[in-house]
This record gives structure tokens, C-alpha cells and sequence, in this order.
């Protein structure tokens, strides 16, 4: 059986020093306690490492080859410590977010580049998915933690508010309503509106749909042909609206503006892990609502 470790490390300040009453002293602890160790220790390795008498100590052969095999020896032990602790403390490992295009603007970035400068043991990989299949992914552990827009249904897992934004309107710089810093719901109603494909996020498409559910006449919606167009060229008409919320000013093409509509109800966005969570789970939830906090996405 290996020494314990206390004792060796007893035993290289004792080589150091290479008096029993100086060693003591600088371990803190009492000379007779420091000879009882020596003594087990020698025992343990069946060998001598001292040689004693009244006014010196001096290393035997085997006592030198151990104090210079030692101590490279306890550092990699003492790394061996330090990484259990950091994987029970979930600052170590792979992690994979699933995050909706929607969230990927300023959202998932945000996570991602907080949990990476945190925590240097961390491997983050983000991945678009499609809305309806992060939760499911989250719960059957595929996918580690997602982001998403609105509170997705699905079992298995939990679900943290993360961020509440604003709804608005995209539009072109030149449409009539730009001039007006908010815009009343009516008014949008009156031009063409554009909504994302149902499939692929059914909870916004309905919030959203729902915003003119009494406005009369009824407004004109549209799918558009390409599910995620980064130029909005269809917005360039200057006439199609398309509600967003105001996360989408942080990926916006140039010529073209968004404005909140008056009296909206905002926008929520998600953390999803799962039901059991490990360290490492925990470790994003409160990575997650310190962020939160910090970039005021949760405003009182």
C-alpha cells in the first residue's frame, strides 16, 4: 500500500531542512509527532530513509531517490484533485447548447463567450437547431442545454427565463411608419405583415399572430419563401412589416430599422436543461443568471 500523503509530504521537509526540530517547526507541528510519522513511513516502505543521531539527519540512498521522485510525483496527484473538484463543480468538460436562429444574434453568443472566459476547462460547441427540436434533444441528452425563443413545450426538462425583449417591427428605413418612434398595433395591421413558418416555431408564430387578433380589417400575413433570409429582402418594399423582437437590431442589414409596437407584450427566451441536472448543468444556470443580471435582459 502507498504512503499516505501527508506523511511524504512530511518527509520532503523533512529532506529540505534535514533537522527534525527546524521541519516541525515549519510544518506546525510537535517534533516527537514528526519522528512517529518518519517512523510509519519507513515502516510502509519496508526501508530506511534517515539516518539519525543527536545532531544531524542525513538521507539514506533510498531516502534521496524518494525525495526527488516525490515531488513531481504529488503535483500530479495534486492536479489529479484539482480536476475531480473542477468536474464536481462543473467548470470541466464538453458542453453542447442548442440554440434557435432567432436566439443566435446576441443570445447564444453572449452564453457561450461568458461560459468559455469563465471557465478554461470548459469545451462549448453551439449548434443551430430547429425550435421544436431542442427541447426533446435536451431531455434525451444529445444536446447538453438549448436556447429558445418562447416557453417550448416538451418533457423532461426545465426551463429559466432568461430574457424578456421587446416586440417590434422590422422595416425599411424609407417605409411611412419609420418616421415614428413606436408604432400602434393598428397601424402595423394596415400593411403587409410578414410571419416565420409556423413549423418552425409554433409558440412566437401564435404570440405573434395573436397581436392583431382584434384589429379590423383583418391584417394581410405572409410566409416568406426562404425560411431565414439574412438581406430581409422583402422587407425593402417598403411596405412589409415583419414583428420581431428587438434583438433583431443587433443583426440588422443595413437599410433597414425596427420599432417597438406600443403596448406589445414582450418576447421571452428560454434556458432549457434538463430535469436532472449535474454539476456541469449547474454550472450554466448560474452562469446563465448572472448574465441575465448583468445585461439587464430580466428588467424589474
Amino acid at each position: 500500500m502507498a504512503p499516505d500523503t501527508v506523511s511524504l509530504r512530511y518527509f520532503l521537509v523533512l529532506a529540505q531542512e534535514l533537522n527534525f526540530t527546524r521541519a516541525a517547526a515549519r510544518i506546525g507541528i510537535a517534533q516527537p509527532a514528526l519522528s512517529a510519522r518518519m517512523r510509519r513511513l519507513e515502516a510502509e516502505l519496508g526501508t530506511a530513509l534517515l539516518v539519525r543521531n543527536t545532531r544531524s539527519v542525513v538521507l539514506t540512498t533510498a531516502g534521496a531517490a524518494l525525495a526527488e521522485s516525490a515531488p513531481p510525483a504529488l503535483a500530479a496527484l495534486d492536479r489529479a484533485w484539482d480536476t475531480a473538484r473542477s468536474a464536481a463543480t462543473g467548470e470541466l468538460g464538453t458542453l453542447r447548447i442548442g440554440y434557435s436562429l432567432s436566439a443566435g444574434a446576441e443570445t447564444a453568443p453572449a452564453l457561450v463567450d461568458r461560459l468559455i472566459r469563465g471557465n478554461s476547462g470548459l469545451e462549448v460547441g453551439a449548434v443551430p437547431m430547429a425550435t421544436p427540436e431542442i427541447s426533446p434533444a435536451v431531455a434525451d441528452g444529445r444536446i447538453d442545454a438549448g436556447i429558445t425563443r418562447g416557453e417550448q413545450p416538451g418533457r423532461g426538462v426545465r426551463r429559466f427565463l432568461l430574457r424578456r425583449a421587446r416586440i417590434g417591427v422590422q422595416l425599411a428605413q424609407h417605409h411611412p411608419l419609420a418616421e415614428h418612434p413606436e408604432i400602434e398595433i393598428a397601424d402595423a395591421a394596415a400593411y403587409p405583415l410578414r410571419l416565420p413558418d409556423r413549423a418552425a416555431n409554433p409558440v412566437i408564430h401564435d404570440q405573434l399572430s395573436a397581436l392583431f387578433r382584434d384589429t379590423r380589417p383583418h391584417p394581410r400575413f405572409h410566409t416568406p419563401a426562404v425560411s431565414f433570409d439574412m438581406s430581409q429582402r422583402d422587407l425593402r418594399d417598403g411596405v412589409t412589416l415583419a414583428p420581431a423582437g428587438e434583438a433583431a437590431v443587433t443583426a440588422q442589414p443595413a437599410g433597414l430599422t425596427w420599432r417597438p409596437l406600443r403596448g406589445a407584450p414582450s418576447l421571452t427566451i428560454h434556458l432549457v436543461l434538463p430535469r436532472e441536472q449535474s454539476p456541469l448543468h449547474r454550472r450554466i444556470r448560474a452562469v446563465a443568471k448572472t448574465l441575465a443580471h448583468e445585461l439587464h435582459w430580466l428588467p424589474d
